[in-house]
């Protein structure tokens, strides 16, 4: 077994707890109102260092049945969430051939650097052009 090929990701993005390896940037978020035995998770259209060995299984979720498969990170093999390959009830297609990320089992990089810096605003008419407004500092996340 040789050394596995990894991508790396720009910007702000999630990646494996265990062994720090990218998996998906935030911007690929599909939802984030999703839910695991670990916790939270979150959907992804596209994810990266992740692959499935086995064949789909079906699975009764809360949303009704579903073929999935778990997806494991590439680099230190563990099991970081799943695919959907297949959902019976038309209202749940949407997520066939999209990736759930376990919350617990990502770190994120980025999101500090996002949250803090605040954005420039043009000075206004009563305000001395050197006392630069700093503007709002609220953050760009929603909240479940």
């Amino acid at each position: 077994m040789g050394r596995p090929f990894l991508e790396y990701l720009d910007g702000h993005l999630y990646m494996c707890k265990s062994c720090k390896a990218h998996l998906a940037r935030v911007e690929s978020i599909v939802s984030r109102s999703f839910h695991s035995r670990n916790g939270r998770a979150y959907l992804f259209d596209d994810v990266v260092n992740v692959s499935w060995r086995s064949e789909a299984e079906e699975r009764f979720m809360t949303t009704g049945k579903h073929m999935v498969h778990d997806v494991h990170c590439n680099k230190c093999l563990r099991v970081v969430g799943w695919r959907y390959e297949r959902a019976f009830e038309e209202s749940q297609k949407y997520k066939e051939g999209k990736f759930v990320l376990e919350r617990a089992k990502l770190n994120q990089r980025g999101r500090k650097a996002a949250q803090t810096a605040p954005e420039p605003q043009p000075p206004s008419d009563d305000e001395d052009e050197d006392a630069g407004g700093a503007g709002d500092e609220s953050s760009a996340y929603e909240s479940d």
